[in-house]
């Protein structure tokens, strides 16, 4: 599980993700993403159901049906994923839960979090799923998928 993201966002990344490689205009049923990402089928469903309603994915039912990428993958951030799904508190929070943690009254970790906190954000507003999907393609990338029998 991630240091900093729900284990709801981690599947979500990696779902959309996946279905950037995905042929445009593709759709993906979520029995073949579940199996092919080796994640549980009813909890992916929400996830896909909740990025499908903030635009970020589109569904179809039925036998022909599917996810698919809701826009462009050029335009879709790791922001964007995170954002819909965990939302942007970490940009915010103190790393130890301090509520009253501020440049003013700092934890003992403020300075050091606030440096890794902005180099996580600047590398989720810069990432564009393209690109990831890109190296995704690349074999020494491709273990997260089950092995085809």
């Amino acid at each position: 599980m991630s240091l900093i993201f729900s284990r709801q966002c981690e599947y979500a990344l990696q779902a959309v993700i996946y279905l950037a490689t995905r042929p445009a205009g593709e759709l993906t049923s979520i029995k073949d993403l579940s199996a092919r990402l080796d994640l549980p089928y009813h909890f992916l469903a929400k996830i896909l159901q909740d990025l499908t309603r903030k635009g970020l994915l589109v569904s179809l039912k039925g036998p022909q049906g599917g996810f698919g990428l809701g826009m462009p993958a050029n335009e879709i951030t790791l922001f964007h994923i995170v954002d819909a799904i965990d939302g942007t508190g970490f940009t915010k929070a103190c790393v130890l839960g301090f509520p009253e943690c501020s440049p003013e009254k700092p934890c003992s970790v403020h300075e050091k979090w606030g440096a890794l906190r902005e180099g996580i954000y600047g590398m989720l507003v810069n990432k564009t799923i393209d690109q990831l999907a890109l190296d995704m393609r690349k074999p020494e990338y491709r273990s997260h998928k089950k092995k085809e029998t």
